[in-house]
């Protein structure tokens, strides 16, 4: 499973802050075993979620003067979500969904993808084809970096076709990236991946924004247990 439509939070969400470096993991290395997913995954600790038994956070946008939240706690053993949002609360497993709890699911996957993007590439291994370039000029800072492009399978999921470019140095830590709806050629949205934390051993990035900050995604009230 993968992200709704990145297009449908245009209307939701500007903030200009301090960009923070990443830690850079010692012992992710290039190996034959490993392709270019795998070690994006490895760099941002995917092997510290088999010790995660829950996560919560809050989801932020901020566009213009318009403010959008909802929380969500994550039980990952049991599959159980809470969204929160306002006043209303629902919580419901997702291996077993009614139609109510199936319309939430869609926002919680979209933020949990925001969160967890690069995780979702070994999640989602199977799900979409993907190439590599060893440099490119990234759309934001005009770096030279890597990128790795990965579209999905035109069946399943929430937003069938859609495609991400990932842009990131020899660490394999995301700095950049790119949603094209359908796999279109031009952008849908270009945003920073910046404000790296330290949770747990995982590497999770809390503010993506535009190049002209008029739209600032964010994640508050983090939280692994």
């Amino acid at each position: 499973m993968k992200t709704l439509s990145l297009v449908s939070i245009f209307v939701l969400a500007i903030f200009i802050g301090c960009k923070t470096e990443p830690k850079t993991p010692d012992t992710v290395e290039a190996t034959p075993e490993k392709n270019i997913p795998e070690l994006i995954a490895d760099a941002h600790g995917l092997a510290n979620w088999k010790s995660v038994n829950q996560i919560d956070f809050m989801f932020n946008v901020d566009r213009d003067s318009i403010h959008f939240e909802r929380s969500w706690v994550w039980k990952t053993k049991k599959n159980e979500v809470t969204a929160i949002s306002g006043a209303d609360t629902l919580t419901y497993n997702r291996k077993s969904m009614d139609s109510i709890a199936q319309k939430t699911n869609g926002g919680f996957i979209n933020d949990k993808y925001w969160l967890l993007a690069p995780f979702n590439l070994v999640w989602d291994a199977g799900n979409y084809s993907f190439g590599h370039s060893l440099s490119e000029k990234a759309p934001i800072s005009g770096e030279n970096m890597q990128k790795l492009t990965i579209v999905y399978a035109n069946d399943g999921g929430y937003t069938p076709g859609d495609a991400y470019d990932f842009y990131f140095k020899d660490d394999y830590i995301i700095r950049e990236w790119t949603y094209r709806k359908a796999n279109q050629e031009e952008p849908s949205l270009t945003t920073t991946w910046e404000d790296y934390t330290e949770i747990n051993g995982m590497q999770i990035s809390k503010s993506h924004k535009k190049a002209d900050g008029s739209f600032h995604l964010y994640f508050t009230q983090l939280k692994v247990q």
